[in-house]
């Protein structure tokens, strides 16, 4: 291998990963203009996420929790840097083939933002200028690491490429200067459409200038002895900050309230409804602590919280819209919602209009939603699953049934219809702790939504199940505290629990996942005590 030949490999896998990088810099830049959905990384990112099997999912959220899209975003960052350092080292030996791999990056980009649930025509722009940046960048690069073509040698065609190095003499200080002013775009040009493309001034004004009008039916405080706060244990209400977040969205979508609407129709709606974010204001709201749950959850795991939200109640909505349950000769079996970014979910109607607190949430903990959790409208629907019923970003209530549509999980192998199972968790102590001898709290969580936690037991080593001193109720829709105290003797041991909800139902001990309906199981923890 020449001298020159390893300078042409490393100044093309340079020049390729410098031409990537002022190709997203410049996609950036115009999704400032068309939205922060249509920059490359985010489109190809949600387009990875919906073609990815369900099982792989489950192990990213199970390995990297809230973490997961960056994960995956890093991902498409390293194969995209690998592709461009290839398509560099192809540019310098032969620069229209190097330019038409940059050109295929920015078709993939530009179907993929297209062909997303959102997407129109526009979304193609960022990936299409930012592919034709980068491949002036890499022309313009390449032909500086192969400098000026050499005279043809005698019986040689005139112009032949030696494939084994660089045309001709390498141009240093051009390169340099090429190169340098190339990273500082990348660099500038990539921080500043990154920061605007995350942050909707627009929206953040919107959602600051809210002020929650005081519910007509308030939730009232949280009963004494509702959080029994043992160390080790989450609060029973759960801070907006620390409430789990599983969702597709790889940029948290940050809409404007003021030029927000909500539109409910399809079968069964004699009359068609459109609501700004201030018609539901001005509405009469409730406030209720409720409990959600994640159907990826699995057994002991983190995605379960409990916050006091403020909302429309939901049910008033529907029957304004003339929509009637299916027991009582309504056409329309499921509620599908969607979100502004194109996510759907579908609700059985019949649980919607049941009587429960099912609401169309505005406020979370005494504030307007976070956007992570769904600013300016979120749905809930108590005793369901987030997957089938708590939308966020929602913006389009559809009366359709579940023979006709497949909504978003349905479609990736989970069950239309989804109750929250019977759960509990321990909390303290944690897996695989040391523990000194004599009285030990073992505590945790349960929770039955909308049936209630009647009785929670551990036990000890596959021994006698012992009832535990179950925390203060708030309501059978909230999770449930409790707490037991154990003599702990020197050795290794295994705790378990199990719960019991008001219709007298009992946690299996059968061990399944969490597709496609919610896991089951009793939750353990071993610990060694000295």
């Amino acid at each position: 291998m020449t001298r020159n030949w390893k300078r042409g490999l490393l100044l093309g896998a340079l020049s390729g990963e410098l031409a990537a990088a002022v190709s997203l810099a410049a996609a950036e830049l115009v999704a400032i203009a068309v939205g922060p959905q249509a920059s490359p990384v985010t489109a190809i990112g949600g387009t990875a996420i919906d073609a990815t099997p369900v099982e792989v999912k489950n192990w990213a959220i199970r390995h990297f929790g809230t973490s997961d899209k960056l994960v995956l975003q890093l991902g498409i960052v390293a194969t995209l840097a690998l592709f461009a350092a290839v398509v560099g080292v192809i540019a310098v030996r032969n620069r229209p083939a190097g330019v038409i791999g940059v050109a295929l990056f920015g078709v993939v980009g530009a179907v993929a933002a297209v062909r997303r649930p959102v997407g129109v025509g526009s979304d193609a722009f960022p990936s299409l200028v930012g592919a034709v940046a980068g491949a002036a960048v890499l022309w313009l690069l390449a032909g500086l690491v192969r400098g000026r073509a050499r005279p043809a040698a005698d019986g040689a065609e005139d112009g032949a490429e030696d494939p084994g190095e660089p045309a001709g003499a390498f141009d240093r200080r051009g390169f340099l200067i090429a190169a340098s002013a190339a990273a500082a775009f990348s660099a500038v040009g990539g921080t500043v459409g990154r920061r605007l493309n995350s942050t909707n001034a627009a929206a953040v004004a919107s959602r600051d200038a809210v002020r929650l009008p005081a519910p007509l039916s308030a939730a009232g405080r949280v009963p004494a002895g509702a959080d029994l706060r043992i160390p080790g244990m989450m609060p029973f209400t759960t801070p907006n900050a620390s409430f789990y977040r599983v969702d597709t969205a790889l940029t948290v979508p940050q809409v404007n309230a003021d030029t927000w609407r909500l539109r409910i129709h399809g079968k069964g709606v004699t009359k068609p409804l459109e609501f700004t974010y201030q018609d539901l204001l001005r509405r009469p709201l409730i406030e209720r602590d409720i409990t959600l749950t994640c159907v990826s959850n699995e057994v002991g795991g983190p995605y379960v919280g409990n916050a006091r939200w403020i909302g429309v109640p939901l049910a008033e909505l529907l029957k304004e819209a003339g929509v009637r349950p299916p027991s009582a000769g309504g056409p329309a079996d499921q509620l599908v919602a969607r979100s502004v970014d194109g996510m759907q979910l579908g609700s059985p109607v019949e649980t919607v209009l049941d009587g429960r607190d099912a609401m169309l949430a505005v406020g979370m903990n005494g504030e307007p939603l976070p956007f992570t959790h769904g600013f300016p409208v979120r749905m809930l629907v108590p005793g369901l699953y987030g997957y089938v019923s708590a939308c966020k970003w929602l913006t389009d209530l559809e009366l359709t049934t579940f023979a006709d549509y497949d909504a978003y999980w349905v479609r990736r192998s989970w069950s239309p219809q989804a109750p929250i199972k019977t759960s509990s968790r321990i909390d303290t102590p944690r897996p695989f702790a040391s523990l000194k001898a004599g009285p030990v709290p073992v505590a945790g969580v349960a929770w039955a939504q909308h049936r209630g936690v009647d009785r929670v037991e551990v036990r000890i080593d596959g021994g006698e199940w012992v009832a535990t001193r179950p925390a203060a109720e708030d309501t059978a829709d909230t999770w449930r505290q409790w707490s037991h105290v154990w003599d702990a003797k020197p050795g290794s041991h295994r705790i378990e629990v199990r719960a019991t909800d008001r219709t007298g139902s009992t946690q299996t001990e059968d061990r399944k996942g969490t597709v496609p309906d919610g896991s089951t199981g009793w939750h353990s923890v071993v610990v060694t005590v000295e």
